[in-house]
């Protein structure tokens, strides 16, 4: 019996808050949930170990809540709070379908997670667990891209893989722009020299100065997340 081939031994895979929403504005869709947890299943049936970082952008998200006049601490404490929500919820459709799931935060709030420990998220996935981290980095002002590309660091992830709604990374908006051209392969550093918003400035400069690749690609093509766990070229690989 063949074993289904796997392109890395450990991931880091970071979902937008928007895509808990479904076709919804707001919110947590459960089929959309369930189906997020049914690939993430499949992707760690090939052996790979997985670890997520989820946005809260369904939630609450500062730049889009500007008009209320919450300040920006603590409207990025409140988005931060909007993680855990996606998180939990998330542990309990992987659990549902018989995962085995640890969410871990850098907010202390242990009546619903783990603390954030890099030993502790290590032993984890030694153990084939999924690891979910939530709360960002802990502070304001750092996007769920950097605390992505932070943990990925800290847990020797092999590749970040961003998830979007677009089939990769576009020289412009391709949803304004129908002469949009999407790059195949770019360069950390034409990509920050570039402003190409598909990850702030900060993740893309941590995972530059430690050479981690990031793979952009359109998780909203069903089946996409295991084309490029098994290595398949889909997407926009940043790298070196």
């Amino acid at each position: 019996m063949n074993t289904p081939k796997r392109a890395y031994g450990r991931m880091m895979l970071k979902l937008s808050g928007e895509v808990f929403a479904g076709e919804r504005d707001y919110g947590i869709s459960k089929p959309t949930l369930d189906d997020i947890a049914e690939q993430i299943i499949d992707v760690s049936k090939l052996g790979t170990e997985i670890v997520i970082v989820v946005g809260g952008g369904n939630i609450w998200r500062y730049r889009d809540t500007k008009d209320t006049d919450i300040e920006r601490t603590v409207s990025d404490a409140m988005g931060m709070l909007a993680t855990i929500m996606n998180s939990v919820a998330l542990q309990s459709s992987l659990e549902a379908h018989g995962a085995e799931t640890r969410v871990l935060s850098s907010i202390d709030i242990p009546q619903m997670a783990e603390p954030f420990i890099r030993r502790r998220a290590i032993r984890h996935l030694e153990k084939k667990r999924i690891i979910i981290c939530a709360g960002g980095t802990g502070n304001p002002y750092f996007t769920t891209d950097s605390a992505a590309a932070l943990r990925s660091l800290e847990l020797s992830c092999n590749v970040l893989l961003k998830a979007t709604n677009v089939d990769g990374v576009y020289d412009k908006d391709p949803r304004k722009h129908k002469d949009a051209k999407m790059y195949a392969e770019i360069t950390y550093q034409e990509a920050i020299e570039k402003h190409l918003g598909v990850m702030d400035q900060a993740a893309f400069s941590l995972c530059q100065e430690q050479k981690l690749p990031i793979v952009v690609f359109n998780f909203l093509e069903h089946g996409s997340l295991l084309k490029v766990a098994r290595g398949e070229k889909i997407g926009t690989v940043v790298h070196a």
